[in-house]
């Protein structure tokens, strides 16, 4: 199953990197309403694949499951 999940995380990658960049750009627009600067793209899609990684990975090990629950017949 642990090769599974590393397929799935890199095949899912490129969709939770941008939702992740967009995340970190609304934020930094948040964050500028207390003085903090808002973020470019360059900064934001760079902080977007350092949260996308984790959180990638976390959303395909629960898929994973999921697809292992499915073929064993639980509900």
């Amino acid at each position: 199953m642990n090769g599974s999940v590393w397929r799935l995380t890199l095949a899912l990658f490129p969709f939770g990197w941008g939702a992740m960049a967009v995340n970190v750009f609304f934020a930094s627009l948040i964050g500028s309403w207390v003085g903090l600067p808002v973020l470019g793209t360059l900064p934001s899609v760079a902080l977007g694949a350092l949260v996308a990684l984790p959180g990638t990975w976390a959303f395909a090990r629960h898929i994973c499951q999921l697809m292992q629950r499915a073929e064993e017949g639980e509900e």
